[in-house]
């Protein structure tokens, strides 16, 4: 069974077997809302406007509502944010980075041999969670604009498979 994908560019529809197929679709979103023009993308483009907490699409809009709530639709351009999932894989990466400036570290000091268990817990305890909690809205963001930047939109945005 061969599932294809079609996607409508300037009322031509075409089967697409790889977003790098089409020449003149190299770097756009086929599955953005009709907001005008496509726009171009990149990874690194994503990464950055989203850990500057602003909208992956027009990079003038914010993101949040608040500390973690993504706004549905962007105030400037209208990009759909919502659909992008950013459920899990901001806090794992989160602790990921966390574990890595903080703990490790940590577990290189001799002072892990010297002091009590109790103030070590002291210590580390809340330098970990203000780490952490400093950090995932700046990479939650990257999250949604790598999402944004690869077309990674949830079920509902994936098109249809089509039976040949």
């Amino acid at each position: 069974m061969v599932f294809g994908f079609y996607c409508s560019v300037a009322g031509r529809s075409e089967k697409l077997t790889s977003r790098r197929s089409i020449p003149y679709m190299r770097g756009m979103d086929v599955l953005s809302p009709p907001t005008g023009t496509l726009a171009p993308k990149s990874i690194v483009t994503g990464l950055k406007r989203g850990v500057r907490r602003h909208c992956p699409n027009c990079a003038e809009g914010h993101l949040f509502d608040g500390y973690l709530k993504v706004r549905p639709t962007c105030e400037v351009c209208g990009n759909d944010n919502g659909r992008y999932p950013a459920d899990d894989g901001p806090a794992y990466f989160t602790i990921f980075v966390v574990g890595h400036l903080v703990v490790a570290p940590l577990l290189a000091l001799s002072v892990i041999k010297a002091w009590s268990p109790f103030l070590l817990l002291a210590f580390a305890l809340p330098i970990v969670a203000v780490a952490a909690l400093a950090l995932l809205p700046f990479i939650k963001g990257a999250w949604i604009g790598l999402l944004w930047a690869v077309g990674g939109g949830g079920p509902d945005t994936v098109a249809a498979p089509v039976e040949p």
